[in-house]
This record gives structure tokens, sequence and C-alpha cells, in this order.
């Protein structure tokens, strides 16, 4: 008999979406995360929506998109700290080499960096995605040493194919993967709870 999968009823997910090709497979992950009864906000960056539409994360989550410190039709809420307040995970995929060295030295130029900074006491999960030659880059490993030493988890990159045509590590994690992740974190929330 399968094992039965934990639901995430109740656990409120914000997304955040980085500009790597690799966007696209974001949308599956918040397809996934709904589906298995989480609440998915997403926050993207001006880079992912040259990848991947707003519309795409809207008709999967049911709920807004957040693209801009300046959008309009917000509540009256300072947005980046009342979407890190409303969250209980968050979860960053892709995590591109740029978002990645904005939050690890608390650079805060748009919504996502914005907000990430206001997140860091709740669980995070970064997936990062990008060119094989990016993720050995030093400074990129650097980086990615402040993440987890700060205790935000990375699950990936993979190896495989990338998306210049080459073969290496710097595949995002599959969607799969990153719920399960998320499955576990949303499990010590509970054990906190109680």
């Amino acid at each position: 008999m399968p094992e039965k999968k934990q639901k995430l009823d109740g656990l409120k997910v914000l997304l955040g979406v980085s500009g790597g090709i690799a966007a696209y497979k974001a949308v599956d992950l918040a397809s996934k995360l709904t589906a298995a009864g989480a609440q998915v906000r997403t926050v993207m960056t001006q880079n992912a929506l040259q990848l991947v539409g707003a519309k795409s994360f809207e008709a999967v989550t049911g709920q807004s998109v957040y693209t801009s410190m300046w959008q309009d039709g917000q509540e009256f809420e300072i947005g980046h700290v009342s979407i890190a307040d409303w969250a209980d995970v968050i979860v960053v995929a892709p995590a591109t080499a740029n978002i990645i060295g904005k939050v690890a030295n608390g650079i805060c130029d748009d919504l996502l960096s914005t907000t990430l900074c206001v997140c860091w006491m709740k669980p995070m999960i970064f997936a990062p995605a990008m060119n094989d030659k990016m993720w050995k880059n030093r400074a990129v490993q650097k980086n990615v040493k402040t993440l987890k030493h700060t205790g935000i988890e990375l699950i990936g990159p993979a190896h495989g194919r990338l998306a210049c045509g080459t073969e290496g590590v710097g595949r995002m994690a599959e969607p799969l993967e990153i719920l399960e992740v998320v499955r576990k974190a949303a499990a010590a929330i509970k054990r906190k709870r109680k």
C-alpha cells in the first residue's frame, strides 16, 4: 500500500520566482503545492516576468501575484512586510545566482529581495538553478555557504541538460522533490505549534 502523503492544509507558502529559465517549472510547483492544500502567494521578479506570465501563477493558485514594490491594488499595508508576516514557509524556485547573492549580502532592491530580507526568521527553501559555470563560481559558492550558515535550506541544483545545451550541475530540482522538502518543513512547524 503506498505511503499516504501529508496534506499541507492551512500551510501558507510564499513562492519567490526569480529570473531563471527554470521559472516555467515554478508554475508546476505552485500547482502541486496548491493541490496538496497549501495557500500559495507568488512574488515574481521583473526578470522572471520576461520568462513566464503572472497569470499562469494566478490560474493555478487562485491568488494574486506580487511583482512590484509599487503595485497598485494592494491593501493598505507595507507589501513586503505583510507578505512576510502572512507566510509560514518561503520557497524560492528558481533561485538564481542573482537572488542568492542579494539575500546573502542583504541587498534589497526589488520586492522579492526585500521580502526575503524580512522573512529571515521563517523556514526558507531555495532551489538553485543556473549555468554550471555560474554555480561553480567562487563568489556564488561563498554566497551559498552564507545562506546555509543562516539556516536557509538548499535543494539542488541537479546534474543534467542545461538551458545552454550543455550538461552539468545547475538544473533546478524537480517540483515533486521541492514539494517533499516543503512537507518536511510543514511537519516541523506542526510539531513546534503543539
